[in-house]
Parts: C-alpha cells; structure tokens; sequence
C-alpha cells in the first residue's frame, strides 16, 4: 500500500467525519454508484444509494419480505383481472417540498418504460398506468400478471414537477455517456436527502426531517458519508482504524482478521445472485479472438469444454476461501424455477473437455479476450485470473482485460463483448426477471444484457407468456421447460452463487440484505 495514497484517503475520512457524533454512518464498499437517476442503470450499489434517497411503492426488507412503501395496500382489481390497483400513503412529501400523489407515480412508471431506462424489462406487461384520484394509481397490463407487485421493489419514485422544472423528464443515456440533472441531483421522499456527491469520490446524505417513517424504522443515523473504496487492503484497513464504520465487502482473506478484532464483528449471508461467464455464440464471427471468418464461441461443443475445464471447486477453496457456493446454473436458489437438479455443478474434467475441443475443429484451441470488472463483485478479478489458466489447460489462450465497473457494464449492452464477467442478482425472486434480461432476444423491452446473441422465437414466446399466466402450476411448468432449453445450449458459464460478508463496528446492528443493499434507515446504534 503507497503511504501518500493513505494518508491522502485518511484525511478524506478524517475530513468528512462528525467528529465523536454516534449519529453519523461512514460506509464504505468496493464500488460507487453509476448516476443518481434512479431509472437509468439495473445495478445493485446503484439502487442501494437510491433507496436512501427514493422509494419504491413496495419494498423489501432485510430478510426479503416484500412489505409497504409508498403504497400501503395493493391487490388485483375486482372488477378488471388485468389492472392492479395501489393505494398511496398520505402526508408524503419530497425532500423539496412536493406533495406525494398519483401523478408521480404515474409519471416514475412511464419514465422507467422509457428508451434508456433499464429498469423496462420489470415492465414489458404494463400498458397503462392511470391515477385514479390523487391517493389511487391504478396499473393496467397485458393479461393478469400475478408477480406484477415484486417486480417494483427497485421501481423508485419521482416528482413530476421537480423532473419538468429542471429538464430531467428524460431517463439518462448512460450508455452514450450523457450526464443529466438527475444524474447529478435528487429530489425523493426517501429518509436521507442529498447533500453533496463526488463521484467515485464521496457522497454525503443527511436526514430528512419531514419523513413519513419517523415512528416505524429507528432512524438512528442522522448522516451517512459513503466513500468507495476500490482498493480492498485500504478498505479493510479503513475499518479496523475507525475511520469508517460499515465494509459492505469484507475481502475473503481478511474474515478472521476483522472479526477477531476488538469492537468489530462480521456479518454473513448467502447473497441472492450468481457470478458467471457469456459467451457470445450468436454472431458468424467475432472480434477478440485469432479465429479468421468463424466464431468459436458459435459450437455448443466449444462452450462445453469450457465449462468443464473451470473448476469452481478450486475457485470456491483458493479464490473465494470457502465463502462461495459452486453453481451449476445462472439462477440463485432464492428464485421461483430453481432446483437442486438445475443447479447441479458441471464436474470438471479436462481430457473430457479436450476431446470436445478436438471434435469441434479447435484442437490446437484459439485466443480470445476476457472482459472482466475488478470493483463489483467479490475476488472478481482473480476469479478471471483463475479462469485463464484454467482455459489455458484446454489450449484457449485468454488475453484478460480488467477494468471498473463503469467501463466494463456497457461492453455488454452495447454488444462489444464476446467472453465477460457478470454477476446477476434476482430482486423479484422469479426466474421471468432473468429470462426477460439475459436471454429473451435483444430489442425493444427485453434482452438488454443479452450479450450472447441467443436468439429462439419458441423461448420469446414462452417468456412473454409468464407475465400474464394466472395459472401458477402452468406458469412453473413454462419456465421449467425454458430452463431445460437454455440449460442445454450452455450460453453461460456459471461460477458460484455469491456469499455476503459485511464488516461493521459492533455497536452496528442491521441485517445482512440478501440483495446486498443496506438500507440504512433500518441501522440501530448501539
């Protein structure tokens, strides 16, 4: 570690510190959030910072039960089977002044439907929304959609008239690089308001006086200061020197270390998301590999030899240091369509995977570049490192190019990937919510992070039947059989479902999330 580095993040905490005040939270992860639009990017640390300063109509709390938000009750229509009807809480108001109604519901929904938003994959069954009365929204989709309601626990809500005023109607093109008011600024009825951000720097929320949970959460943190920490020895050090006071990503060599320090503890869950590898199978060539005029990726014998020459074994007990759990699929155990069968890890077999590699014409195997983060997911990088020699073992020389999040997510959308890391997490708890992003063809309002080129009419069409499938042993039956056909193309190559580690003083209490997303209104200190 560099000691002007230190020294330099030392007196950033040191600076941004309440001095002895217990009231003040300094939190510190791996990653920042990408904007502060709250319709723009689908990413975990993006929504964890969102949700101290907006709010859904419905929520989850720390053990994942969905429970109310800005919606105190909500049921399917009497009359219409086709329209969900949300009553609105009462006294709501936005850190600006605005009174909550139906109308920035309506407008936050219609918003999130929008062109760049990636939030319009939970949406694809919505064909209207309406204000009832000022209290009332009343939610109109294609067919009864039976899950409709988990699908908005990371929806968040807007004012409509802060949007108008201040020319942030339109959701950010954060793919195209664009930055927008509502990308730097923000205006929610969450219970902490914002008071500076510096991205990739610091972000400093105080708490709202005027919120509407006063009496119902403990509201114990009155500041939180959130610096991210890319540098995981910083990180922990940070920690164990009190300049800050909750780690969501405690790095796996060091569990013993913080946790047998005095005044510290650590916390842990199984986390509600899988890390794997996609593979782009769909294109007749590709451009990060040495192959002329074909795309190995293209033969499912070539993707099988992958995915047997990874040993997530060895990735659980070298990289991870016991703290994964290997996958056999891209689903984590929490969501609606998992199996014990499903899940069942590849066994790793090398000569195996060598004979295919034979039979597919690659013998003498191909180069090919990895694209991989190396500030999002826990050990990320060195899960890539360990892959290419894995690889390498099969004669598929991995070139691998790391980088931060923030580059390396739009390679994805934008198709300019072939070979990625990605990590995905299931916040409706159903397996529609992954077929709709990550393998549903690539256009309009579905298949955004399809960087595979998987393309099949039949899956589409059985995936768009899921949102209004009343019949809920059918609907099960539907998305067992798509995972049969998926699972048999091998389009990813899964890794291991994630296990959370948070460190945190003592005197922190607060549940592991299994979306990893601390909300912060929930902290008591002691």
């Amino acid at each position: 570690m560099k000691l002007g580095y230190t020294l330099a993040f030392s007196a950033l905490l040191a600076s941004t510190a309440m001095g002895a005040g217990a009231e003040t939270l300094r939190w510190a992860r791996a990653g920042d959030s990408l904007t502060l639009d709250p319709q723009a990017q689908n990413e975990g640390p993006t929504h964890t910072i969102a949700h101290q300063i907006y709010e859904p109509l419905l929520l989850r709390d720390e053990t994942g039960t969905i429970e109310p938000a800005l919606a105190t009750q909500w049921a399917p229509s009497p009359e219409d089977p086709n329209i969900w009807v949300f009553k609105l809480r009462e006294g709501v108001t936005f850190h600006g002044g605005e009174s909550f109604e139906a109308e920035d519901v309506v407008f936050s929904i219609n918003r999130a439907k929008s062109e760049y938003s990636q939030m319009k994959e939970l949406l694809t069954s919505v064909v209207e929304v309406r204000a009832a009365d000022p209290l009332t929204v009343e939610i109109v989709t294609d067919g009864p959609n039976p899950i409709l309601p988990a699908n908005l626990t990371n929806m968040f809500i807007m004012d409509k008239g802060w949007a108008e005023a201040n020319g942030a109607v339109q959701v950010q093109n954060f793919d195209g690089g664009e930055t927008t008011f509502a990308s730097t600024n923000a205006n929610g009825t969450g219970a902490y308001k914002l008071v500076s951000r510096e991205p990739d720097v610091k972000t400093v929320l105080t708490a709202n006086e005027s919120y509407w949970g006063k009496d119902q959460f403990p509201l114990d943190v009155t500041e939180i200061v959130y610096t991210p920490i890319q540098n995981a020895a910083t990180r922990v050090a940070a920690l164990l020197s009190g300049e800050v006071d909750l780690i969501q990503d405690v790095p796996v060599q060091d569990l013993q270390r913080v946790a047998g320090s005095d005044g510290l503890v650590v916390r842990t869950a199984p986390q509600n998301r899988v890390i794997f590898f996609g593979l782009n199978s769909g294109a007749e060539d590709i451009a990060n590999d040495d192959v002329d005029g074909a795309n190995p990726l293209a033969d499912l014998r070539v993707r099988q030899a992958m995915n047997m020459a990874i040993n997530r074994e060895a990735i659980k007990q070298v990289v991870m240091r016991g703290q994964s759990q290997p996958a056999g699929v891209i689903m984590p155990p929490f969501v609606n369509g998992w199996t014990e069968a499903l899940d069942a890890v590849p066994a790793t077999d090398v000569e195996a995977a060598q004979t295919l590699m034979d039979e597919a014409g690659y013998g003498d195997g191909f180069s090919i570049q990895l694209d991989c983060p190396n500030d999002r997911y826990i050990n990320d990088e060195a899960i890539c490192q360990a892959t290419v020699g894995m690889l390498g073992q099969i004669g598929i020389k991995v070139n691998l190019d790391a980088k931060p999040k923030a580059q390396h997510f739009p390679l994805i959308t934008q198709s300019q990937t072939d070979f990625y890391m990605l990590g995905w997490g299931v916040p409706p708890m159903d397996s529609e919510y992954i077929f709709n992003f990550l393998f549903h063809t690539r256009g309009g309002d579905r298949g955004s992070w399809n960087g595979t080129g998987y393309s099949n009419a039949d899956v589409d069409a059985m995936i768009v039947s899921l949102a209004s499938d009343v019949d809920l042993a059918n609907r099960d039956a539907t998305i067992s059989k798509i995972w049969e056909t998926v699972q048999g193309e091998t389009l990813y190559l899964p890794v291991h479902h994630q296990v959370l580690n948070w460190g945190m003083k003592s005197g922190v209490e607060i549940g592991v999330d299994p979306e990893d997303q601390p909300k912060i209104k929930y902290i008591s200190l002691n």
